[in-house]
């Protein structure tokens, strides 16, 4: 398996989640405006619930591997809230040069602090990292799910 760069795997996730949010707006005006139908909200909602889940494992990820300050980590994960601020966010971080084309954790030594360390053993095994990240979101998904939805 090969690894993606800090760059591309924030790239893709917060593309993503840009694209979910949309697909949830078309769906909250279909089900609220023209009250046709529901099947956008459910569907939308449920994939942006689950690549929302995902940028905020890999918004972490890549805040650890490049030690972001907190502020910089905190606007990052807030970024999902507003609709397409991860499209923002992205690219103000790749600007400034916090999205780089290589994982400082891989680097054997690199790894001090006990969440470094988290990170760097799943980037030396990025299969059995990919498994557990599909896993953690399905589990937290999952709890998601079991709390309802934001509104009643």
């Amino acid at each position: 398996m090969t690894l993606p760069t800090p760059r591309r795997l924030y790239m893709i996730v917060a593309t993503a989640e840009a694209v979910t949010w949309t697909l949830l707006l078309i769906g909250m005006f279909l089900k609220y405006v023209t009250k046709t139908t529901e099947l956008g909200v459910r569907i939308g909602g449920m994939l942006h619930g689950i690549v929302f889940i995902a940028y905020v494992l890999v918004t972490i990820i890549v805040w650890v591997d490049r030690k972001w300050p907190a502020k910089q980590g905190l606007v990052a994960l807030a970024s999902a809230i507003p609709p397409l601020l991860t499209l923002w966010t992205e690219r103000w971080l790749d600007r400034d040069g916090h999205l780089p084309s290589a994982w400082r954790l891989l680097a054997k030594g690199e790894a001090v602090t006990v969440p470094e360390k988290v990170v760097s053993g799943a980037l030396r095994r990025p299969a059995l990292a990919a498994l557990a990240l599909v896993v953690t979101v399905a589990v937290l998904t999952d709890i998601a799910l079991l709390v309802g939805p934001p509104v009643g």
